[in-house]
């Protein structure tokens, strides 16, 4: 009875790791546009600090050039992602 079950797994195996395959694809994406974008606001943050500034201008630069980083990469990922 144990191993009818595992037969039944082993039939779809190839949509459900492919599906599966796509899911770990698509969250290490996003880990790394969140990791990005993280970097540059953080750096920011730190740069404004470090300055003394009034105004955190490079928070707002640093962040807007992490965000297009972020979608050129996940772009250029997503684009080899359908190559294959």
């Amino acid at each position: 009875m144990l191993h009818q079950p595992i037969k039944m797994k082993l039939k779809n195996q190839p949509k459900d790791l492919k599906s599966l395959n796509d899911a770990a694809r698509y969250s290490s994406m996003a880990f790394q546009m969140v990791i990005i974008i993280g970097l540059g606001v953080f750096g920011g943050i730190k740069l404004d600090d470090w300055l003394h500034m009034n105004f955190p201008v490079f928070t707002v630069l640093l962040s807007v050039i992490a965000v297009v980083l972020a979608i050129y990469y996940f772009i250029k990922d997503f684009t080899f992602m359908n190559r294959k």
